[in-house]
């Protein structure tokens, strides 16, 4: 609880105790004659609640930031060869922001049953996919494991640092996947799995150009061995 928040709550309790204290030490023939008496206590009674209310929902709207986790694994950025250089750039760009702008710690992205980028701290485990991910594929719904801790299929993401706390799982149509594991538990807010869907429809769009095909390399180099 912030320390503004624990201040007021602090006046809230206060204030109730003495509304408590005074109502006990009036006499009961003054309070029976008297009605402002009792219409004083409740008014004050009111207020101190609605100060610990404040507190309570100043705590909500201002939480406590989750610690990081240290991730085992280093830094690092890879990037499928032979890609046309202009989704190269698309790809750097949204990998780049999605680590930027959300608590995401590594992303991979995933297209045709092949590794197109991993970026953040990396992992040397290949990625398999398991059912969590079948499963957000064929449903076509972003899946999102706010605590792996706790998840008994967290061996699943090995493809990730070891220690990962969250994952969020975002299908490609039924082509691929955007991975992406947090820094914290609970770190992704409703906020960054909209960011993630709409920059994931992106990719998807850029993906599925016809500029973009991952046989487009083989077939130019059989193209011209024939001609040679």
């Amino acid at each position: 609880m912030p320390s503004q928040a624990r201040v007021v709550l602090g006046c809230g309790v206060v204030g109730l105790l003495l509304v408590v204290i005074n109502a006990l030490l009036i006499p009961s023939d003054v309070g029976s004659a008297l009605p402002v008496f009792q219409r004083s206590s409740v008014l004050a009674g009111v207020m101190a609640v609605g100060l610990m209310l404040v507190s309570v929902l100043w705590t909500r709207a201002n939480p406590i930031s989750r610690e990081r986790v240290t991730l085992e694994g280093s830094q690092g950025f890879e990037l499928k060869d032979n890609l046309p250089e202009a989704l190269r750039l698309e790809l750097a760009w949204a990998s780049h922001q999605l680590l930027k702008a959300t608590p995401a710690a590594s992303v991979l992205l995933i297209w045709d049953e092949t590794e197109l980028l991993r970026r953040g701290v990396l992992s040397a485990e290949p990625f398999v996919p398991g059912p969590i991910v079948q499963r957000a594929q064929q449903q076509q719904q972003t899946v999102a494991l706010v605590n792996l801790t706790l998840y008994p299929g967290r061996s699943e993401f090995s493809y990730f640092p070891e220690n990962i706390p969250a994952v969020v799982v975002e299908p490609l149509g039924q082509r691929g996947w955007l991975l992406i594991a947090g820094w914290s538990v609970r770190c992704f807010s409703r906020s960054d799995e909209l960011w993630i869907t709409g920059l994931a429809e992106k990719l998807r769009t850029a993906l599925e150009g016809p500029e973009f095909d991952l046989q487009t390399p083989q077939t130019q180099a059989d193209q011209t061995q024939a001609l040679s």
